[in-house]
């Protein structure tokens, strides 16, 4: 499956109206099934169907499960393959065996995912609820200058193949203190780019990224941070703005949230930096 698809579009300017070819962004439902239980007493069960571009599917379900806590180490993963005969295949349809001394708390994962698509969880429930899974707060000897934070925006875009393409992709980028891009993920959501990018981290053994920042091409809201707090991520940037809820989980979790990231500025969310402005987590 691809992640463009052509089309045609009617292009309306002030000459005139010409048809010319064009690129979108795919988007398209994906099951992810777990595999679950002992040894004598295999069972499978459907989790959640996200809208998704196609494309590091494995990586989505990967790191959407770690953000979950339902996995902590590659070890908990026995296979991640599509649900067809023939492995060469992709499917709208991912299943993830789990070793069988993964235990799964189905009831925990109804009741969050509920209260996330009524009304929201309080940020005292959100906050607990993270650090109720074992993420403490973060701790990091990186230390990021301005000159290397305003770098980061044109970087990105330079390793964004896809929106290049379609102008409707959101991307979520790994760097490092010298501020080079390690990896980075589309994908028509933005919360699926960054599920990926953790996932791909997760399955390279790279996690807790206590060494790494990660770049996001929109505004942040407290999943992202969420998800970022749960991989160890000590500084989280983006394009975008920041909600009062990114804010506060960021300053429970101990990690640097900045915002509005351009060139020659961005805004820090975090408490005051050093002296040359460096950013500190």
């Amino acid at each position: 499956m691809l992640s463009v698809a052509p089309t045609k579009v009617w292009r309306v300017e002030s000459d005139g109206t010409h048809e010319q070819p064009d690129l979108l962004a795919v988007e398209e439902p994906l099951q992810i099934r777990l595999g679950y239980g002992p040894v004598d007493n295999r069972q499978q069960r459907p989790l959640v169907i996200t809208m998704r571009t196609p494309g590091h599917d494995e990586e989505l379900a990967l790191g959407y499960l770690f953000a979950e806590g339902i996995i902590r180490a590659p070890t908990d993963v026995l296979s991640c393959r599509y649900c067809v005969s023939d492995a060469t295949k992709q499917t709208n349809d991912l299943r993830v065996e789990l070793h069988p001394n993964v235990v799964v708390d189905w009831e925990k994962l109804e009741r969050t995912g509920l209260s996330s698509a009524a009304c929201g969880m309080c940020g005292k429930t959100s906050i607990e609820a993270v650090q109720a899974v074992g993420a403490a707060t973060i701790t990091s000897s990186l230390s990021i200058s301005p000159e290397t934070i305003y770098t980061l925006p044109e970087r990105l875009r330079e390793s964004q193949r896809a929106f290049a393409y379609t102008g409707g992709m959101h991307a979520a980028a790994l760097f490092d203190e010298a501020g080079q891009i390690r990896l980075v993920r589309e994908d028509i959501g933005r919360h699926n780019a960054l599920d990926k990018l953790i996932g791909a981290a997760f399955w390279q053994g790279w996690l807790p990224l206590s060494l790494s920042g990660v770049l996001v091409s929109g505004r942040v809201g407290f999943e992202l941070v969420q998800k970022c707090w749960m991989a160890g991520v000590p500084l989280l940037a983006a394009i975008g703005a920041p909600s009062s809820l990114a804010v506060e989980m960021a300053g429970e979790a101990g990690m640097t949230l900045l915002g509005f990231v351009r060139e020659n500025r961005y805004n820090n969310y975090s408490p005051i930096p050093d002296a040359k402005n460096a950013v500190r987590v």
